[in-house]
This record gives structure tokens, sequence and C-alpha cells, in this order.
């Protein structure tokens, strides 16, 4: 019996309605006998703010939290603001992380053939690693419980907690042990990235780290200083399998990484906790791109393709996990090619083409289940 999955849709502000639009014609275009996904649209973001004082309404949040996942497109307007200064559309991510209970934040870094990066390296270099980003704790914990005194002073706490770096470890290993290792020399790689020389909340991350990472033999582990894996990932990104840090840390370094295969338009993201899931972009809402049929879709779309991972992992069903893998190697192609890539990438495919070349080439690949 077919099974049906309830996709919650959030497409948010900016270009965000654009890009979760080719994300839909592209699972629409899986055609999968096994599955049926069912799209529901709901309001969340900078310009739902305005219109109702709260960025995520609690209809949505409801719908989200009976959906099977949520896609989402992208929130925030630099010029809707709180009080305080912050973007009242970034509330929309930060009370689905906290109240969907996201805690691991997963991105991808891929390089693709066919895109320039930024890199002085030598040709055929690969990147392939993974940041695995805590996504409840750490300082954006502070997000709305910050103090401001007198007008002179502020104050963020960070926090972390012993279940949730205990909790984001272990995510982070079972990533390692299902990737076949670092590109430079196919070592199961976990890295811990911290600032333990100078913040007690630092050493603590590592310490419990550490005490988690012992239990997994087949791993080689090795903690780097946040200051220092930049560099890194500069001259030697093919070192990395999977880093795993704390909140803002990652947050930070996972931009830095997407500009090293290409750029913002092509980085996924899979926000993920034991029952929920929440798929986008990790680029902005882009709004002098808006209604102009120029964004890149690739970061929606090959979230979208996380997403059909992660519900084929979730409930046993190899034929979502096949339909992955063919969104992503349709991608791919096109990138090789360079043909239907938008203008962040150096073409002059609109929005509309780059969807549809990805969607023909994946009528012209099969992939088998696993």
């Amino acid at each position: 019996m077919q099974k049906s999955f309830n996709i919650a849709v959030v497409a948010g502000d900016g270009i965000g309605p654009e890009v979760c639009e080719s994300a839909i014609q592209v699972l629409k275009a899986c055609k999968n006998p096994d599955c049926e996904l069912a799209f529901q649209y709901h309001k969340g973001g900078a310009k739902v703010f305005l219109e109702t004082g709260t960025a995520l309404p609690d209809a949505t949040l409801e719908q989200c939290l009976g959906s099977d996942a949520v896609l989402h497109g992208a929130a925030g307007l630099p010029d809707v603001n709180f009080p305080d200064g912050t973007e009242a559309g970034q509330d929309f991510s930060m009370k689905m992380r906290s109240t969907l209970d996201l805690y691991a934040n997963i991105r991808p870094v891929r390089s693709f053939p066919g895109v320039p990066s930024p890199l002085q390296s030598p040709m055929g270099r690969i990147i392939d690693y993974i940041i695995v980003r805590e996504n409840t704790e750490g300082l954006y914990a502070a997000r709305s419980g910050g103090n401001i005194i007198r007008n002179e002073v502020a104050t963020d706490t960070m926090i972390f907690t012993r279940f949730g770096i205990e909790r984001i470890c272990h995510k982070a290993a079972e990533l390692a042990l299902s990737r076949n290792g670092a590109p430079a020399d196919g070592v199961k790689r976990i890295t811990i990235v911290d600032k333990a020389n100078v913040l007690r909340g630092y050493a603590f991350f590592r310490k419990v780290a550490l005490e988690v990472f012992a239990g997994y033999k087949e791993l080689e582990v090795e903690c780097i200083l946040i200051d220092a894996v930049t560099a890194d990932m500069l001259q030697r990104p093919e070192h990395f399998d999977i880093i795993v840090t704390e909140n803002m840390f990652g947050d930070i370094i996972s931009d830095l990484a997407a500009a090293t295969v290409g750029g913002l338009g092509i980085a996924p993201s899979a926000e993920i906790g034991d029952q929920h899931g929440y798929f986008q972009g990790i680029h902005g809402s882009a709004p002098t791109l808006t209604g102009k049929n120029l964004a890149n879709p690739i970061a929606t779309i090959l979230s979208a393709a996380e997403m059909l991972s992660w519900l084929g992992g979730k409930h046993n069903i190899p034929s979502l996990l096949a339909d992955a893998t063919r969104i992503s190697d349709s991608v791919a192609q096109i990138l090789a090619e360079a043909q239907h890539v938008t203008a962040d990438l150096g073409g002059t495919a609109s929005t509309t083409d780059c969807t549809n070349a990805i969607i023909q080439k994946m009528n012209n690949t099969v992939v088998q289940p696993a």
C-alpha cells in the first residue's frame, strides 16, 4: 500500500517562495510508486510578523508539529526588526528548532565538478565533509533571553548541557560510521571544534565529546580550535570527514565552508531531532532578487533531497533513498555541464530554467533502491 507523507511548506520571505516551488516541482517529478507527498502551505517569517506580530503563528506551529517533515524557503528581511535590533523573521527558525527539538543541524559540504572554487588548489580537489552543528544550545540559546542594562551593557549567556553535547556527538558518530571517510585518506574522522583553551564552556564541550567518542573505536578523533580550523578549511579541506561544534561556531564555519565549494546557493541543510525534520538551504532571503526569477534553487532542492533521505531512513523506504540520490546526481550533472546554472555560479539561467533542467536530468536517471 502506498504511504502518504504530509509535508508542511513554509515558503517564508524574499526568494523563499520561488526556491520552495522549485524544490516541490522536483519532488513531484520523482513520482515515487511507494509514497505520496502531500504539500500543505503555511505562513511564517518577517512578512507574517508585520501582519500578525509573530513570525511563527500558532496555527503554523501546530501544523508543523503534526507533519512528517517541514520544507522551508527563507525567513527574515533586513528592515524588519525587533526593538532590540535583531531580525524578527529569524524567530521563525529559532522557535522551530526549540519547539520541535531539532538538535542536529547537518550541513553537507561537497565540491562539484564544474563549479569553480576560490581556493588556490589542484584541479580535481575533492571536498566532502559534514558540519554537525548543535542546534538548540550554545550562544544562540540566549535568543530573546539576553539583557540590555540602562542602554549601557548587553549580555548573552552561552549554554552547554551534558545531555545536549552527548546527543549531538552520538549523531556525529552515527554519520561518520555511515560514510567512506575523509577524501584525503579514507579515515572515518571526527573533528571537535571549540575554543577550549580560553572558555570553560567549550572546555566542557570538549571533555564530554571526548567521553562520548571514546566509545567509538572505529573513529579517529581530533580537537581543533575554532580559529585554527578556519585556516585548515581553506588549506586542507579534504582532511575533514565530520566536524562537530557548538551552535554559533557551526553557523559561521558552514558559511565559510559553502564559499569554498561554490557559494551558499548550493549549500543544503537538514535540521533533525528524534521525531521531527526541518529542511532548508542555508542562504538568506535575498530580497534584491525577489520576484525576478533569478534565484538559485539548488540549495533548497538539495535540502529536499536530504528530506527524502531522512524520511526514507526513518521509515525504511529504500525507494525514497533512491529518489534522494537521483535528485543529487541530477544536480551534480547540471553543475558539471554549467549550461543551466544561475548568475551566482557564472551562468545566465533563470530559476525556472535551472529547475526544469534538473527535472529533465532526473527523467533520464534511474537509481535502483539499495
